[in-house]
């Protein structure tokens, strides 16, 4: 009997369905995979990838126009900066000068340099000219120019490699989410080179790299804090051949914690020409105000900056 009452009721079910439509539908998948052909690496073999760029890689100098906007939900709103002209020069183990200029009149926007421990940044339009250790946290929502770092555009610019004494490193099979030229999502394999570096507190994520499986170079890398908060998202694309050696010509660099971003689009580049301690000097221009990021917020313009 119960049998019976069963089958009437799935029989009643579906002479419904086809009035109503009520209980399922079809619809279509948002994203597709992608048929492009993928390469594939070990784990000990992406490690490797970048520990031999790194090693190529001695210095660079190049001549750059940036993009770039700061600003977001904290401050309100976002100010694009576009098509500054600017010139780049870095050294390993931590070296950084760079200048950019205003457009039209091509005057300094900003100038700044960074020995791998300490920085100095002179900003003319603002007379202000900044020094601090790198590793000081001083965010000024007043100042948004100040709180640009040399040590976050180099860790950027040239990716530091694996640590093997202090850093372990292990793969994710990933996915990138791209968009064919009708705007479609296509979802296309990547690895993810996971790092944990070890540190006084211990194990700590440090960063995460990014390998494209069409070419198997880096395209994008994220760089963590000790609290494993993100600090740096930066994006590698357009890579191009430079003295023998593959770059990406366009680089975006994005601060989520002080809400700026820059484009570097490269329209020179040379690599591993020789440059002098004194390329990377930076002296306090006369009458400037200035701050000293270590020490109080601001000083009087009489004071000489400390050495």
């Amino acid at each position: 009997m119960r049998r019976v009452r069963l089958f009437r009721v799935l029989m009643l079910l579906l002479a419904i369905v086809p009035a109503t439509g009520c209980l399922f539908r079809t619809r279509p998948v948002e994203e597709t995979y992608s048929h492009t052909a993928l390469k594939e690496a070990t784990q000990q073999e992406l490690i490797e990838i970048l520990n031999q760029q790194a090693q190529k890689i001695q210095s660079l100098q190049a001549t750059v126009d940036i993009d770039s906007s700061i600003g977001g939900a904290k401050k309100g709103h976002v100010t694009d900066y576009k098509e500054i002209r600017g010139y780049v020069l870095a050294r390993r183990p931590a070296m950084l000068h760079m200048i950019g200029l205003l457009p039209i009149v091509r005057t300094t926007a900003f100038d700044m340099v960074s020995d791998g421990r300490d920085f100095k940044l002179w900003i003319p339009p603002k007379n202000r000219f900044v020094i601090g250790n790198n590793e000081v946290q001083a965010y000024n929502p007043d100042q948004p120019m100040e709180n640009i770092r040399p040590k976050d555009i180099y860790d950027a610019l040239l990716i530091r490699p694996i640590e093997t004494q202090k850093e372990i490193a292990v793969v994710e099979n990933g996915y990138e989410i791209l968009h064919d030229a009708k705007g479609n999502r296509v979802l296309q394999e990547d690895y993810e080179l996971v790092v944990i570096r070890n540190s006084d507190q211990g194990w700590k994520l440090a960063r995460k790299i990014v390998f494209s499986r069409t070419d198997l170079l880096p395209h994008r890398q994220y760089i963590y804090n000790d609290r494993g908060k993100l600090e740096t998202d930066a994006r590698y694309a357009n890579y191009k051949e430079y003295d023998a050696v593959n770059f990406p010509s366009r680089i975006e660099i994005f601060r989520p914690q002080e809400e700026y971003d820059i484009t570097l689009n490269i329209l020179k580049l040379e690599i591993n020409k020789p440059l002098r301690d004194d390329q990377f000097a930076l002296q306090q221009p006369p009458n400037a105000e200035v701050v000293h990021l270590d020490h109080a917020p601001a000083i009087s313009a009489a004071e000489p900056v400390s050495k």
